[in-house]
C-alpha cells in the first residue's frame, strides 16, 4: 500500500461515523439503506460516506441494480495492520532498550547503597 493511499485510508476512518460504519459492516455486508437506519442524514449524506470509504479502498460495492451490498475490504485491514505493526515493534524496541538502561542503573544505585552501607 502506497502512503498515498495509506492516508486516504486513515483519513476515511478519521470520521466517526464512517468509523461506525466500518464496524457494522464488520458484522456482514449490508445495503445502503441498511446502513442508514440508525443515522439523522439524508440518504444522500450517507452516500458521500460510502464514496469516502470507497474510494479508500476500505468498502466496495459490486456493479449491478439496487440494492448492491456494502462489502468491508478486509484486505486494507491487513496493510494497515503491517504498517502499524512494524511501528509497534520499533516503539517496543525502544521500550526494551530503555528497561535494560534503567534496570543497570538500578544496579549500580544499589550497589553504591551496599559499598556505602560496609563502609559505615
Amino acid at each position: 500500500m502506497t502512503a498515498d493511499a495509506l492516508s486516504r485510508v486513515f483519513a476515511a476512518l478519521a470520521d466517526p461515523t464512517r468509523r461506525d460504519m466500518v464496524a457494522r459492516l464488520s458484522a456482514g455486508d449490508a445495503t445502503v439503506s441498511q446502513l442508514a437506519e440508525p443515522y439523522q442524514m439524508t440518504l444522500q449524506g450517507v452516500y458521500k460516506h460510502l464514496k469516502v470509504l470507497e474510494d479508500a479502498g476500505v468498502v466496495s460495492r459490486p456493479p449491478g441494480p439496487q440494492p448492491r451490498p456494502v462489502r468491508l475490504e478486509a484486505e486494507v485491514f491487513d496493510l494497515m495492520d503491517k504498517w502499524i505493526e512494524r511501528y509497534r515493534r520499533q516503539a517496543e524496541e525502544r521500550y526494551r532498550r530503555l528497561d535494560e538502561v534503567l534496570a543497570q542503573l538500578n544496579e549500580t544505585e544499589t550497589g553504591n547503597d551496599e559499598q556505602k552501607g560496609s563502609a559505615a
